[in-house]
This record gives structure tokens, C-alpha cells and sequence, in this order.
């Protein structure tokens, strides 16, 4: 107990110093000030089901944080010892992407959840879905979802097919990996899986989601 605390404690405090930094309100502000900033509204809404159900299906009942994917994703490392899976929500992924690096360590994870429960008591779950979406990284230089619907498909994110809402979705998971310019088939993989998921949490029908992967 003594050593969570400390891990707490710690955690806590690099919480605690970004935000001396600049405050939660100013970093928001300046993400919302980008010029390709979209709202929700102008977003489809099979790309906003899309991104829920890939990254966080249980987005909308918990506090910023999930237990349950905390557990699965802690038994799948220490079962397979690969330590890759994080369970991180869309808050503290938002989080993270506000104020924190990409290195993976728990004293980082500790203060990643406290700005979470931040958010989560700060903004709304459409307001922090939004921010999401306008701060993730697509690959290819594209850091929101307009630059990378200009850049992969040259339309604003509106025009979007139900297949490209699909298809961007499952990118910021691995960028690196799943940039259509990089493993256009592995990008197609992907897509096909968030199709699945999209279909196991009621988003699509059976017969919808064979249409988008055939």
C-alpha cells in the first residue's frame, strides 16, 4: 500500500505541474483556435460511431477511465508479455495528446488519469469526443480528422463515405501502420475490424457491416 501511495503520489504531481504550466481552459482554447478545427456537427455520424466503438465502446458510462479494459489490457501483458496493450480511454488518450508524452511508464499513466477525471469533470463527453477527434494523429503529418480527410481523400469530413469513415478511423491506433499512403492493406485490415466492432456494439447491422468489408 505504502508503494501505490508513492506511485500516487508521484503520479499526482506530474499531473499537477503541466497544468502550471497553462491551464486546461487556455490548452483547450488553443486546440479549438486551430483553423482546421471541426465540430461534432459537421462530422458524420458514422465516423463519431466509428471512433467510440474501435477506441472506448463504453465512452459514454464511464468516469474517464474503465476498470474493465484496465483489468483486460493487465492480464493481456502479463499473459503474453508483450506490455502493448494500455486499455486507455478516449479521455485519457485526449489526455495524453493535451498535455503528456507517447512514452509508455505507470508514473505517466497515473497522471494521464488524474487530467481524465479533470476532463471528465470539466467538459462534457461531446466536448471531450471533439477534442479527440481535432487532436489524434492520422500519419502523413495529419493531426485532426479534417487534415485527414483533405489529405487521404481530398473532401471535407462531412463528404466522408460510411467506407472512409470506417477506413480513418481505425488509423490513429497505429499511424504509423495503418497510413493509407504506407500499408494501404493493412489500413483495409484494419477498417475491416472496426467494422467488426462497430457491429458488436450495435452501431451497424449484420447486413451493413458486410456491405463495408466486401
Amino acid at each position: 500500500m505504502l508503494f501505490l501511495g508513492v506511485l500516487l503520489g508521484y503520479g499526482y504531481k506530474m499531473y499537477r505541474i503541466p497544468l502550471q504550466q497553462q491551464s486546461l481552459t487556455d490548452k483547450v482554447a488553443e486546440i479549438q483556435a486551430k483553423p482546421n478545427y471541426t465540430p461534432l456537427s459537421e462530422l458524420p455520424e458514422t465516423y463519431l460511431n466509428a471512433v467510440v466503438a474501435v477506441e472506448d465502446h463504453r465512452f459514454e458510462h464511464h468516469f474517464g477511465i474503465d476498470f474493465i479494459a484496465i483489468c483486460r489490457a493487465t492480464w493481456n501483458n502479463l499473459t503474453s508479455w508483450s506490455f502493448q496493450e494500455g486499455g486507455s480511454t478516449i479521455t485519457q488518450q485526449l489526455a495524453k495528446n493535451l498535455y503528456f508524452s507517447q512514452d509508455k511508464n505507470i508514473i505517466r499513466k497515473i497522471s494521464e488519469m488524474f487530467m481524465a477525471f479533470r476532463l471528465e469533470r470539466t467538459y462534457t463527453k461531446a466536448e471531450i469526443l471533439e477534442l479527440y477527434v481535432n487532436s489524434i494523429y492520422f500519419g502523413d503529418g495529419y493531426h485532426c480528422v479534417r487534415e485527414a480527410s483533405k489529405g487521404y481523400f481530398g473532401k471535407e469530413p462531412k463528404a466522408m463515405t460510411d467506407y472512409e469513415c470506417t477506413l480513418l478511423a481505425g488509423i490513429p491506433k497505429a499511424p504509423s501502420i495503418y497510413a493509407l499512403t504506407k500499408n494501404p492493406a493493412l489500413a483495409k485490415e484494419r477498417q475491416k475490424y472496426v467494422v467488426q466492432q462497430m457491429h458488436e456494439y450495435g452501431y451497424l447491422t449484420e447486413a451493413e457491416a458486410e456491405t463495408l468489408t466486401r
